[in-house]
């Protein structure tokens, strides 16, 4: 098995269609295919279940999925270690982030970075906080900035920069009603990303960890911004991280209001492979994470509070 073999098949594992894996890897489908059928001829094994809809996993690929992943993160180390050891240590970084820490928590720090660091290339790569893990894992960013979800992984460390508050929003033009407790606030209207998103797990967690069940929802969206501005024309309320809000305070068109009992959180966390050796760049921007990703201020982005 050679790394080349193993790329291609974990491109195969994440688009379960040939002719999209072969383009992520740039090769032509029948060299895609000639790889998979020497590395499954190698092991004596079906790796993938062919068929119209596309390719799935046998158990036997299953259990290679972890261990190749393993194989081509050790080989980066490897050649990382090798670098530095030569002085030719890899002088770029990658950065994956949610849109909303994108703008309002990385921007300022990242420019002071680039200041104090000038010879060091960044690149920022936004998506969802599922794809931010997937992309981490296979080693196409270095360092991923997200809001946590309390899941484990060994392969990967976590450290935690701030804890986020999150506050209730409605629209100024539609403020009716001022919920005197979760109960009440839990048969409110909602404004919503949808499922799987790190947004929603936290809205969800929020009244979970009441004992409520969920608001019903009447509207999802794509991002926290799209909900500020349907919040704002008036289906529903929203729940959003203070730190997202600060555009929104300027058109003063959403006002924030009381959470019933204690307001929720959540973590801003840093997500990193876990290595032998840690290239220099990667631990100089974690350093600098750490010590300059304060936690933000109620006075920093807050709301007109109306009650």
């Amino acid at each position: 098995m050679n790394p080349r073999q193993l790329k291609t098949f974990l491109a195969v594992i994440r688009h379960k269609n040939l002719t999209r894996a072969a383009a992520e890897v740039n090769l032509a489908q029948s060299s895609l295919s000639d790889q998979i059928q020497a590395l499954e001829e190698e092991l004596g094994v079906e790796l993938f279940l062919r068929s119209r809809q596309g390719v799935a996993l046998t158990p036997a690929g299953a259990a290679l999925k972890a261990y190749a992943e393993e194989i081509l993160a050790l080989n980066d180390e490897a050649k990382a270690a090798v670098y530095a050891a030569a002085g030719r240590s890899e002088q770029s970084i990658i950065l994956g982030t949610l849109e909303t820490i994108a703008a309002e928590r990385l921007a300022p720090w990242l420019s002071l970075f680039r200041r104090q660091n000038p010879g060091l290339g960044l690149k920022l790569k936004v998506g969802g906080s599922g794809e931010l893990r997937a992309q981490l894992q296979h080693g196409s960013i270095d360092v991923a900035f997200t809001f946590d979800r309390g899941e484990q992984d060994e392969r990967v460390a976590t450290r935690r920069i701030s804890i986020e508050p999150l506050v209730l929003i409605t629209g100024r033009d539609s403020l009716t009603c001022r919920p005197e407790s979760l109960a009440a606030l839990s048969a409110m209207p909602f404004v919503t990303t949808e499922t799987g998103c790190i947004y929603r797990h936290l809205f969800d967690i929020a009244f979970a960890e009441a004992g409520l069940p969920a608001p019903p929802i009447v509207a999802q969206a794509d991002s926290i911004a799209t909900i500020i501005k349907l919040v704002a024309s008036g289906p529903g309320y929203g729940l959003v991280p203070r730190l997202a809000i600060s555009p929104a305070a300027a058109r003063s068109d959403v006002v924030e209001l009381s959470w019933p009992g204690e307001p929720p959180t959540a973590s801003l966390v840093m997500m990193w492979r876990r290595r032998r050796v840690q290239p220099p760049a990667l631990a100089l921007l974690l350093q600098s994470a750490s010590d300059e990703l304060s936690p933000v201020r109620p006075a920093d982005a807050r709301l007109r509070h109306a009650g």
